[in-house]
Formats: structure tokens, C-alpha cells, sequence
């Protein structure tokens, strides 16, 4: 089975007795159900699975459960025989997006702690937003999303002691051997290719079947834009529009969404889609990076624009929907294609998955910078920069960026293919790979740590 940094996560809440019900959330196909179904039946003798949305489309057991004791009793009548203890009994809530009402009776449940308790949902986000009593202290809430680079290396046979040789080069600052540089190269470009939806990962692994993989990729971008089809005809259009116009803003040079080419209408602005946006974000299958002009730490305080970049969740769609079946363009580095789009959609979703609240800067006169973190550490902002040609060293937007006194800046980052680590003033140049290390936790954990 794929390896899944949220594995320990799951196990060591359900090992710890909380008196909290986890709530993993994420997009469709991210392998939720997969992945808890997998632990559950590793811990306890009784895991109880309820498809919540199978339920609304069939007998609708669950549709009008008001009460704890209402809720066991049409538990009952499916699997009564499973109905054990806490300690060998998992309840899992799949897909509880479907009845809003019942994320409001997880905190009943939980304060009645007859069994363990797990809960998956899509659209999590859309969904608390419209339900009118969150049981935020009976939660807690985590977020799972494709296979990252470093889980698609365990997957493509890359074991522990390597992954933390190379974390170490990266903490160092210490370049990959060219063998070890060109291998990890090579398998970048796959995932440029497979992305990490496990459902294509799996049939990468099974077939390397290019044209098996983007009919799996194509089916899920069309699921994702199916989602919306429960609200009225006019934003399901507006949404499906939206989400349909990110790879092709990808390719322009300003990759932001100009609200007047969504319906083609002058005089549109931001906030006229500001409800089909939330969605998009929301449900997980578009990542946002907010313009700010003139940052400061952290930047959630700074002032932001009304810019938006939105990045697809997963770069495998993205690659399938921009060069099909041929994978030249990738893997060979054919010279006229340029691979910027795809590269920082990676880096977006690595961010993202790894904690970060992602800007971007935006300044009419000074440039564009791709992307900005925050570090916690040295209390300051982190410009990164995104290259997939030769000319990774040509970045006057950048240059003016970390020269700019009032915004003490102390680190920035170019990512490209080249294998060298160096450094150059404030900037220092990494190849992409090592984006799977920039991990937000209690601080910047990347290599602004090792002096």
C-alpha cells in the first residue's frame, strides 16, 4: 500500500483515548477512506464504516437522526453484531458532508464515548461554513491532500535512511552527488506527470500506462467540477468556469484570475466571485496565494490585495490537461515548453500540505515575486522563486525584493533543476526537489535554520 505521512497521525489519535472525534478532511480521491480504513482495522476487532453520502442516495438510515439514542439504534440495524466496546469498537462517519446535522451530534457522541469515533468528509470547508452549531471543542480537525514528492518517492521504492540522507543534504546545504541529482530529477518529472491522487500513482506503479493514468486524472477533474452541481444552475456555471480557467491562467505571465474573463462581462471585479471562490478553496480542489504589495511578518497582517493566483490541487491534472499523452515535453526538458506552471504548482501544493498560508508578491512597481512564506524563526518573510529553465539566476524582481530595507528580509530561495546549492548574498539557489523539506511547524524548519 502507498505510504501516507497522516498514518501515525490517525493511529496516535485513536491510540490516545482523546476525548476528541478526528475529522480528517480534503478533497475527493486524496485516499481518506483508504487510509482510515487501513488503521481502524489495524487497531480494533469492530470497525463500523458508514458511506454517509451512499446512505443519502439509498435507504437514508441517518438523514433524520436527532438523538445519540436514535443514532445507535439505526447503527444497529446494519451492524448491531459489530456494536463491541470503545476499545474495540471504531464508528467511522464516511463522507458526513452529506448530513451537515450529524457534525453537530459528534460532540453528543463524543461526551457519550460508547465506542471510538472517526469522521471523513469532502467539502468539510463549504460545509462547517453553513452548519449553525460547530462542535469545535468535540473535534479536531486536520486536513490530508495528495501524495507529496517525499510520499511519492516511498512509493516509487526510496526507503527511510535514504529520504533522511537527503534531508540532511538539504539542512547542510550540502549539493547532491550528479547521480543521485539526475535519479531525483528523473522521478520529478514523473510526478510532474502522475502527480499524487493515489488512484493515478497506483496505476503509474501498476502499468506506466500514460494514457490509463490521464483517464483516471481526467474523470477526477471532472468529478471536482461535478461537486458543485448542488447549488443553483447560475454558480454552478460561475464555479465550473472559474476552476476551468486556472491551467490556462497558468500559462500567462501573470497567472492571477482577472475576474472580467470568467464570464467574459467588463467591470466584474474579485469581490463579485467571492462566494465561488471560497468554494473552490474550500472543498480543497483549487490552493490560493493571495496578492500582498508590501509585506510584513507575519503576513497575515499585512495588506492584502484583491489578487488571486489558484493553483490546481493535484499537478497531475494539471500536466494531463496541458500536454495529454505526450510526455516529451517533460521528460525530455524539450527546450520551447516552458515547464514553469507545473513546477510552481508543486510548490504550491508542497507548501500548503506542509502547513504554510501561501502570498504572493505584487507590486506595480517593483515585480512579482512567485511566492512568500512566513519564518517563525527569524521573525521575518521568506520570497521563494520558481525556475525551470536555464536562466534560474536572472530575477530583478527578486533582487529588488530582498534589497528593500523596510521589509528585513534575512532569506530567499530559488528553486530550479540545477544541482548546485549555492548562495549568493540573501538568495540561496535549491534544486526543486528539495521543496519537500520547507516544513511549517513551531518555526521555519528550512534551511535558514543551518547557518
Amino acid at each position: 500500500m502507498l505510504y501516507r505521512k497522516i498514518e501515525p497521525l490517525i493511529e496516535a489519535h485513536l491510540r490516545s483515548g482523546s476525548d476528541k472525534i478526528l475529522l480528517v478532511d480534503g478533497a475527493r480521491q486524496v485516499g481518506k477512506t483508504y487510509i482510515i480504513r487501513h488503521v481502524g482495522k489495524k487497531l480494533f476487532s469492530n470497525v463500523i464504516e458508514v458511506n454517509l453520502v451512499e446512505d443519502s442516495l439509498g435507504d437514508r438510515l441517518f438523514a433524520n437522526t436527532r438523538t445519540v439514542e436514535d443514532f445507535y439504534l439505526r447503527l444497529s440495524m446494519t451492524d448491531g453484531d459489530k456494536m463491541g466496546t470503545k476499545e474495540d469498537t471504531l464508528v467511522f462517519l464516511d463522507e458526513i458532508q452529506a448530513y451537515p446535522h450529524l457534525l453537530t451530534m459528534l460532540k453528543f457522541l463524543a461526551r457519550d464515548g460508547r465506542f471510538t469515533y472517526i469522521a471523513s468528509g469532502s467539502l468539510l470547508g463549504v460545509t462547517l461554513a453553513q452548519t449553525t452549531s460547530i462542535p469545535m471543542g468535540s473535534i479536531r480537525k486536520v486536513r490530508m491532500f495528495p501524495l507529496d514528492f517525499e510520499e511519492f518517492l516511498y512509493a516509487n521504492g526510496m526507503n527511510a535512511p535514504a529520504i533522511a540522507a537527503l534531508r540532511t543534504s538539504f539542512q547542510r546545504r550540502i549539493s547532491l552527488e550528479d547521480a543521485m541529482h539526475r535519479k531525483l530529477m528523473d522521478l520529478f518529472r514523473k510526478y510532474l506527470l502522475v502527480g499524487g491522487l493515489p488512484d493515478a500513482v497506483n496505476a503509474f506503479l501498476e502499468s506506466r500506462n500514460i494514457q490509463q493514468i490521464r483517464e483516471i486524472q481526467g474523470e477526477i477533474y471532472d468529478y471536482y467540477a461535478a461537486d458543485a452541481s448542488k447549488y443553483g444552475e447560475e454558480r454552478k456555471l460561475k464555479i465550473r468556469r472559474i476552476y476551468d480557467l486556472i491551467p490556462s491562467n497558468m500559462e500567462n505571465k501573470k497567472k492571477r484570475v482577472v475576474a472580467q474573463h470568467i464570464e467574459h462581462k467588463k467591470g466584474k471585479t474579485f469581490g463579485d466571485y467571492q462566494d465561488e471562490f471560497e468554494y473552490l478553496i474550500s472543498a480543497g480542489i483549487a490552493l490560493n496565494v493571495q496578492a500582498i504589495s508590501n509585506p510584513r511578518f507575519p503576513l497575515a497582517e499585512s495588506q492584502g490585495k484583491n489578487l488571486l493566483k489558484l493553483y490546481l490541487n493535484d499537478v497531475g491534472l494539471l500536466s494531463g490537461i496541458l500536454y495529454g499523452h505526450n510526455i516529451q515535453a517533460i521528460l525530455e526538458d524539450v527546450r520551447s515548453i516552458n515547464l514553469g506552471s507545473v513546477y510552481e504548482t508543486v510548490v504550491a501544493s508542497e507548501l500548503i500540505a506542509h502547513g504554510y498560508t501561501l502570498f504572493y508578491y505584487d507590486n506595480r512597481s517593483k515585480g512579482e515575486v512567485d511566492f512568500l512564506i512566513d519564518d517563525y524563526e527569524g521573525l521575518s518573510v521568506v520570497p521563494i522563486e520558481v525556475k525551470s529553465g536555464k536562466d534560474y539566476m536572472v530575477h530583478s524582481a527578486l533582487n529588488t525584493f530582498v534589497s528593500q530595507d523596510e521589509y528585513h528580509i534575512q532569506n530567499a530561495f530559488v528553486l530550479s533543476n540545477q544541482r548546485e546549492i549555492t548562495q549568493k548574498g540573501k538568495i540561496t539557489y535549491l534544486p526543486i526537489y528539495f521543496i519537500m523539506f520547507f516544513q511549517n511547524g513551531t518555526g521555519f524548519s528550512g534551511p535558514a535554520l543551518i547557518p
